[in-house]
């Protein structure tokens, strides 16, 4: 293909957000949003933490891979210009699903999405790209990950962490004491170990293109479907042959991660912000950077009894609030409890509702009633969603009992 960047100075490494997910685990709230574009903590989108990262980092080439409802997460995103990341020459740009046929123009997984855009990152002229996903939680410098690639010549560099969950959810990740990844194991049943990819890589454009001309050797690159199916998720694929086949090396991500990728992740994450152990928003110097909406500060009445809890500018808290986080336009009247949950945005809760560890979406309608339980097992948190008629539901989409 023609060099589309003629006149611009070879980028040192490009970004890569992956942002085009459908995000099913986290339905109700990805039914009529992107997944980057879910509120977090009352003030922020959760593709912002990773947007922060870049941005503090330096990292000025940040391209985000666009695919399923796109429309909030382009109105949020606002050109870049809230991480000053609105370049005429750099900066963020808005990648759409690939032109093509009208079948051909989604990918069948983030593996496929690299494969889609390795041209346009050949033309570029990067010899790095850093592949990351926008629903995890973390605050980490890239320049020394960027750093340790280079000097060990890594064609691929993974970001690992130590976990004290379940870690068959994620990469499992052996290394030697070098930091060598000695394997790599996508969602075992029997984990060896808890060390895990966050989900940040740092590939050579270069090892990138050689790993998926093997892969797709023998394959009709002009099918689409069969192209997606043998790419799929880069953690079942590409990964696997780079740590066979080429150097990859661990960089170890010291601090809190999470990935929030489910109703309950994203639940306890909140928790953890209101309990102290949670994502450091304000860290001096590496502060999570919202985008900022026009509201007024929040008021708290002579009525309002507010513990333990995070409230946002535009709320409006007459009634009571315990451990529980409250977004922006929030109106909580007298006579209503808020127990445990987490209330995006742009709400009334009446007076008569009780909500005990619910989740209520933006502009959804609250009933004048009990809500929720107080200790929820895991699959069980209560999502009111701004489509559900003021019902009730749990994140597996049963109607729950009473609501």
């Amino acid at each position: 293909m023609s060099d589309p960047f003629p006149h611009t100075q070879e980028p040192p490494a490009i970004a890569l957000i992956l942002a085009g997910g459908r995000g099913s685990r986290l339905s109700p709230l990805t039914d009529h949003r992107s997944k980057p574009a879910i509120p977090f903590a009352g003030i922020y989108r959760i593709i912002d933490v990773a947007l922060s990262n870049l941005a503090h980092s330096g990292i000025r080439h940040v391209w985000v891979v666009e695919q399923y409802q796109p429309f909030t997460l382009n109105q949020h995103l606002a050109g870049g210009r809230p991480w000053d990341l609105d370049g005429t020459r750099d900066g963020l740009r808005i990648l759409p699903p690939i032109e093509g046929r009208p079948e051909d123009g989604f990918a069948r997984g983030n593996g496929h999405a690299l494969f889609q855009q390795l041209p346009l990152l050949e033309s570029s002229g990067a010899q790095n790209v850093i592949v990351m996903s926008a629903d995890h939680l973390y605050q980490l410098d890239l320049r020394p990950v960027l750093a340790q690639h280079v000097e060990r010549g890594s064609d691929v560099t993974v970001v690992t962490t130590q976990i004290d969950e379940d870690a068959s959810r994620y990469g499992v990740v052996r290394t030697g004491k070098d930091g060598t990844v000695n394997d790599y194991d996508y969602k075992p049943e029997k984990p060896a170990s808890q060390k895990v990819a966050t989900e940040i890589f740092v590939f050579s454009v270069k090892a990138l293109r050689s790993t998926l001309e093997t892969l797709l050797d023998g394959i009709d690159r002009s099918d689409t479907e069969v192209v997606g199916e043998a790419l799929g998720d880069y953690g079942e694929t590409i990964i696997p042959v780079l740590v066979e086949q080429g150097k990859v090396h661990e960089y170890l991500l010291e601090g809190y991660w999470k990935d929030i990728g489910t109703i309950d992740a994203y639940y306890r994450a909140h928790m953890d912000l209101l309990e102290g152990k949670g994502l450091d928003l304000d860290a001096p110097g590496w502060a999570i950077l919202p985008h900022p909406d026009p509201y007024a500060p929040a008021y708290l009445a002579p009525s309002s009894q507010v513990t333990g809890s995070m409230v946002a500018h535009g709320a409006r808290i007459h009634g009571q609030v315990e451990t529980s986080v409250i977004g922006p336009g929030v109106t909580i009247e007298a006579g209503a409890t808020v127990e445990r949950s987490i209330i995006m945005g742009d709400t009334l809760v009446p007076a008569g509702a009780h909500l005990q560890s619910v989740i209520v979406d933006v502009g959804a309608s609250v009933p004048a009633r009990a809500v929720g339980q107080t200790k929820p097992g895991p699959g069980n948190i209560t999502v009111i969603s701004s489509q559900a008629s003021g019902q009730g539901r749990r994140h597996d989409g049963e109607a729950v009992a009473g609501a």
